[in-house]
């Protein structure tokens, strides 16, 4: 039977408990705060799943086994991603790491160090399970007829009002008490939604429409003197082929918009999660059929689903590291476009990234002259 140890019983730790229990896995949760598990198993997981299951394993970090575990997910927050991963490559040696999205924090500090460590036996993966579920499949089986001609653009948006995030925590009196209120930490539009960012690069990925080197972009902050995030940003990227396109991420919009829409010269798709509460869609429109919706039964829960199944299929020898849309040099790549983001924004000026020169700040530099 698969091993699963999941660092993290919040939100995220509950729904990858449910999914990995799915697959008929052995799951231990563990976690720093003592009320945290009991809040697990008292709250969330039977509020959310029907009843409490009787066969996950709880504990605190500091008393939960260290060996003989096939999948180890990391569910904290960003802040401290990499230090945690970092152990449990060296001490733990799981087939699998999982480490939830965004990788890090915008500083990138760790973030290089961690790459390299993911060369070893361990494969290391990133939790943008968007690009594996039905809606991505099906609208790159759409894009693979060629029936939309050339690809003018690509526009993205995640845009989700806090309101979601904090109904899932209801212990959580508002971005103040999580590293959310905190872009600093990985927290904020940019990095909070950053699924935006990584689904537009997974179809650009796709349609061989190259890597994003240039970024420009615009935010809206708050600042008060306890929080400091983005709400809103807007972001322009240019690829390393020349090819134009937007993100759009922000915490502020209601009903929530989990959108992209690839245009062509022919016709278009577009890819939607939740456009309805039970359901994701793909739109397919060219000259000759369309517009037609299709609807895709998908709940929250299948999110996580979609992904334990790819990770079955990894341990098994179906798939490799480099085959995956969730390799850990995807959730790199994103990191990168979320620090140009924030240092655009911030020099009023656009950043170029130069991969050549790793995951760090150093790739990133302004086009035009120093940083104001």
């Amino acid at each position: 039977m698969t091993k699963v140890k999941i660092y993290g019983a919040g939100s995220i730790g509950n729904h990858l408990a449910h999914a990995s229990r799915t697959m008929g896995w052995d799951v231990l949760m563990c976690d720093l705060d003592e009320s945290a598990l009991l809040r697990t198993k008292s709250e969330i997981y039977p509020q959310r799943y029907g009843k409490w299951d009787e066969a996950i394993k709880l504990s605190t970090v500091k008393d939960a086994p260290k060996e003989g575990f096939d999948v180890i997910f990391i569910g904290t927050p960003p802040h401290t991603h990499v230090s945690l991963a970092l152990d449990v490559l060296r001490n733990e040696k799981p087939h699998v790491l999982v480490v939830e999205k965004p990788l890090c924090t915008p500083s990138l500090e760790g973030a290089q160090e961690l790459y390299e460590a993911s060369k070893g036996p361990s494969i290391v993966l990133t939790g943008y399970n968007h690009t594996l579920c039905k809606n991505t499949k099906t609208a790159e089986e759409f894009l693979g007829r060629n029936e939309i001609g050339r690809i003018r653009t690509i526009h993205a948006a995640v845009q989700e009002h806090w309101g979601g995030i904090f109904k899932a925590h209801p212990w959580l009196r508002g971005p103040q008490d999580t590293y959310c209120g905190y872009s600093a930490k990985g927290g904020g539009a940019t990095g909070e939604h950053s699924h935006g960012i990584n689904i537009w690069q997974h179809f650009a990925n796709k349609l061989n429409l190259g890597k994003i080197t240039e970024v420009t972009a615009t935010m809206d902050t708050v600042q008060d003197g306890t929080v400091d995030y983005d709400r809103i940003a807007n972001i322009a990227v240019r690829t390393d082929k020349g090819f134009y396109g937007t993100i759009v991420q922000d915490v502020v919009t209601f009903p929530t918009l989990k959108y992209l829409r690839i245009q062509g010269e022919e016709g278009s798709v577009e890819w939607a999660v939740r456009s309805d509460p039970d359901h994701d869609s793909v739109t397919y429109h060219n000259q000759g059929l369309g517009p037609h919706t299709f609807r895709i039964p998908q709940k929250r829960t299948d999110d996580f689903l979609c992904e334990v199944q790819h990770i079955d299929k990894l341990l098994k020898g179906q798939l490799t590291r480099h085959d995956s849309p969730i390799f850990i040099e995807r959730g790199l790549d994103t990191m990168l476009v979320i620090a140009a983001a924030y240092l655009s924004n911030k020099h009023k000026q656009t950043m170029r990234i130069d991969y050549s020169k790793g995951y760090s700040l150093a790739a990133i530099t302004p086009i035009g002259g120093e940083q104001k």
